[in-house]
């Protein structure tokens, strides 16, 4: 059967008893982009997670990548605790992305943004337009013994965690989308926004017994969180807040951008020990990070249980070293959107990537290899991202 679908692309639609298999002419060249089906994906995505190999460099036969399409998507005011509006937005980027030749597929983020930790244990956080929560700190200098005086929140009934759980609770009454988990901060996160962020970085080196005191409870409530999210969540997309599906046997995925502020020593100290305490929990663990992470990567692949890494790649000034530590030995990540290469030769919407993002990604796994990895990217309109997947097809294989 043939339809016409968005955009005027033609698509061969053939239906068997197992699946739905959607074959999509590529308008530049006519040829045929065989689509795959949900469950196809994610036993590829579960290959690639375990490193297998199928191609004679190593790696999938096409390194699996996403798309996603528009601005990032945060916890911001529209969004912050409105079911009708994070479900209305999750359904308008799964039609944009309808016809976008990837391996996402899709889901719904309970947005509530990476304070939560924090807020439980009594941050002011206030809601913008523009980003996750701000977040008021209870710690400073003058008042570093306050870390004794803080009680671990209770998961259940705790006010903070609990409007997370009716958000929860609301998305899965409205929507059968799956849902992802809710941002996991790294206990090295939460503490940099209880303890105010720069002083923070300081008092590792200054008050390191208070550090780690606070460390120590901030794990425990992590702990307590996430557990009583995966008994909350009935219909679970994966154990990451962001697009990728990464399946329960990874453990799950943790938000540690603090990491690449510390000396790999600090890093050892502070981010591999509590890390690995939730790693343990949880059979596993996915460390994300954004900024530059070179110095810090090889400790990282210290933490006891860890399944993978993801970095936003463009924020790395030494891919060497990362490769170095990294590469074949653990899942690899490489994020890098649409915005992370804007510069004085954007067109004139302000949006348009200079950089070619197909280009760029063929680069990344020329440098890192293909064994483990992943690449996720962004465009900013539907047309951008179906070219774009177009061209990944091509040089991802």
């Amino acid at each position: 059967m043939t339809i016409t679908g968005l955009h005027g692309i033609m698509k061969t639609v053939t239906v068997t008893a197992a699946t739905v298999t959607i074959l999509m002419t590529v308008s530049s060249g006519g040829n045929m982009i065989e689509k795959l089906n949900i469950e196809t994906k994610k036993k590829l995505i579960e290959a690639n997670w375990r490193m297998e190999d199928s191609h004679p460099s190593g790696g999938l036969k096409e390194v699996p990548f996403i798309i996603e399409v528009g601005p990032m998507h945060m916890a911001t005011k529209k969004y912050y605790n409105n079911p009708d509006a994070e479900i209305e937005w999750a359904e308008d980027h799964a039609k944009k992305r309808e016809d976008v030749y990837d391996y996402g597929f899709p889901n719904i983020k309970p947005n509530q943004g990476i304070n939560i930790v924090a807020g439980a244990f009594g941050c002011g956080c206030k809601p913008n337009d523009e980003a996750d929560p701000w977040v008021d700190c209870l710690i400073k200098e003058e008042n570093v013994d306050d870390v004794y005086k803080l009680k671990v929140p209770d998961p259940v009934n705790n006010p903070y965690f609990e409007q997370a759980w009716k958000h929860v609770e609301a998305l899965q009454a409205k929507s059968k989308i799956p849902l992802r988990v809710i941002n996991v901060p790294s206990p090295l996160v939460t503490a940099s926004l209880i303890w105010e962020y720069t002083g923070f970085i300081e008092a590792t080196l200054v008050y390191p017994d208070e550090v780690h005191a606070l460390m120590e409870k901030i794990t425990e409530a992590t702990i307590g969180y996430v557990k009583e999210m995966f008994k909350r969540i009935k219909n679970l997309y994966g154990v990451s807040h962001e697009f990728w599906y990464v399946p329960k046997e990874m453990g799950i995925r943790v938000s540690d951008d603090t990491a690449a502020l510390l000396s790999p020593n600090l890093y050892r100290e502070f981010g591999v020990k509590y890390n690995a305490m939730i790693a343990k929990e949880f059979g596993g663990i996915v460390v994300h990070s954004c900024g530059d992470i070179s110095n810090v990567a090889e400790a990282m692949m210290e933490i006891p249980g860890l399944k993978g890494l993801d970095f936003t790649i463009p924020q790395v000034q030494n891919w060497e070293k990362v490769r170095d530590a990294v590469s074949g030995k653990t899942p690899l990540c490489l994020r890098h959107f649409y915005w992370d290469h804007l510069g004085t030769g954007a067109q004139d919407d302000g949006l348009s990537s200079v950089e070619d993002l197909a280009a760029y990604s063929k680069k990344l796994i020329d440098f890192f290899g293909r064994k483990g990895v992943f690449i996720q990217t962004s465009t900013p309109t539907t047309e951008e991202a179906i070219e774009l997947g177009e061209k990944l097809h091509t040089v991802l294989m």
